[in-house]
């Protein structure tokens, strides 16, 4: 056992004193080695420290490529468009909601008016059958009356859907009705329409308004 550490002992001087002589020899061949080629050696050595530098750094670029994606000129695009839809139909929901408003509010104007109308008529029977009057559809227009004892008058349809032969028509001016009219016949260039018994003595005029009689 003693023999073997003494072994193992010397052994290992052996290896550290070859190892002393070979450093030596080293620094002893750097010293005595040529200005040129110690230049030589030191551009390498700094050209080996910019290559590592360089590998660390695509190592480091390539880490955050990993990490976080490149965004394509595709992705981004689509990415793009996406925003657009979202604001234009954030507006298109910003006008819709503007016109309701608006709507609601005429609506609401429209029938205040209405309760005020209705307010001043009252009791008053006149004003509320100025205002139906007022308000009735215009469905035609007469064009010419020819008085020949009965008479009878030539009118421009401006509705010809909501009337027939027999259909009774009535002849406004301003806010009142001179008289009524039956439908006759109807032609591709209008109708004709006879007075209706009561008339009066007022005859109709070209450019007299017809509409349906109100229901007063």
């Amino acid at each position: 056992m003693d023999t073997m550490k003494i072994l193992l002992g010397a052994t290992i001087a052996l290896l550290l004193g070859a190892l002393a002589m070979s450093w030596s020899g080293m620094q002893q061949n750097v010293r005595n080695a040529p200005a040129d080629e110690i230049a030589r050696l030191k551009k390498q050595v700094e050209e080996l420290k910019i290559e590592q530098d360089r590998l660390q750094l695509e190592k480091q670029i390539a880490q955050m490529k990993a990490n976080d994606p490149v965004t394509t000129p595709a992705t981004q695009a689509v990415a793009e468009l996406d925003s657009i839809r979202t604001n234009i139909e954030s507006i298109n929901e910003t006008l819709r909601a503007k016109a309701d408003a608006e709507r609601l509010a005429k609506l609401e104007e429209e029938e205040q008016k209405l309760l005020d109308q209705r307010e001043i008529e009252g009791g008053d029977d006149q004003l509320r059958r100025a205002r139906l009057i007022a308000n009735a559809l215009l469905i035609g227009k007469v064009v010419e009356y020819i008085d020949d004892g009965g008479g009878f008058a030539t009118i421009q349809l401006l509705m010809p859907e909501v009337v027939q032969p027999g259909s009774i028509i009535a002849i406004r001016r301003k806010t009142g009705i001179l008289g009524q009219l039956k439908i006759s016949d109807i032609t591709p260039e209008g109708a004709i329409a006879n007075p209706i018994p009561g008339f009066g003595n007022a005859k109709p005029e070209p450019g007299d308004e017809l509409i349906l009689p109100p229901q007063f």
